[in-house]
């Protein structure tokens, strides 16, 4: 039997992204305006991603200087790589390494497709603290997501069976929508109880029960 593989978007889905970036904006701008400018925030990203293809620090680099460009704010001097230097710290949520753990166990072998670099998700990996038998990065894949360059490279270095790999993913735009165009299984992580889901074939609110999903979708 072909094993089995749960490939995952790690920002958002296994890492507090949210609270990290809300984080910062606070500190840098204040803690009224920091809601809002985590809203702008995320218009921003999707389009200085879609410009070039650049390491993922230099995404977050110059997303927040058009965003404070935008907002009519002042970035602090020295504070332009402040959410890079920050994102190792970002915390898993709370269920995530027991259940990565679980999967484990259950013979699930578990991969990352990410758009970040590959020290800052080594960081963030470290303090999940289980470990991942692939990681895919922007940089091997050649593009951000939601292009497929991420899918594609996983198939190409692991020969996954299509019908026995599922993608767990927090957003949408990245993730959901374009494994649907792949075709893929999907478990969207509706952490935000968004009111419309997009096109994946289960929907949990968070990673508790993604043992039991995974292999209700996937037998062993």
């Amino acid at each position: 039997m072909a094993e089995r593989w749960a490939t995952f978007d790690c920002y958002g889905t296994l890492v507090d992204w949210n609270g990290g970036i809300r984080s910062e904006l606070a500190r840098l701008f204040g803690e009224g305006q920091a809601d809002r400018l985590l809203a702008r925030y995320h218009e921003l990203e999707p389009q200085v991603q879609a410009e070039a293809l650049r390491p993922y620090r230099e995404v977050l680099a110059l997303t927040l200087e058009r965003l404070a460009a935008t907002e009519g704010l002042t970035l602090p001097e020295g504070e332009r790589d402040a959410l890079a230097r920050s994102l190792p710290d970002w915390a898993p949520f709370p269920e995530v390494s027991s259940a990565l753990e679980e999967l484990r166990r259950r013979g699930w072998r578990l991969a990352v497709l990410s758009n970040t670099d590959p020290d800052l998700i080594a960081a963030s990996q470290a303090r999940i603290g289980v470990p991942f038998d692939v990681t895919i990065t922007a940089e091997e894949a050649g593009s951000y997501k939601p292009a497929h360059g991420h899918w594609h490279a996983f198939s190409e270095r692991t020969g996954a069976d299509r019908v026995r790999h599922v993608h767990v993913a927090a957003s949408a735009f990245h993730d959901i929508a374009p494994a649907a165009e792949l075709g893929l299984v999907s478990v969207w992580i509706d952490r935000l109880d968004e009111p419309a889901g997009p096109p994946a074939t289960r929907e949990l609110p968070d990673l508790t029960a993604l043992p039991e999903t995974l292999d209700e979708l996937v037998a062993a």
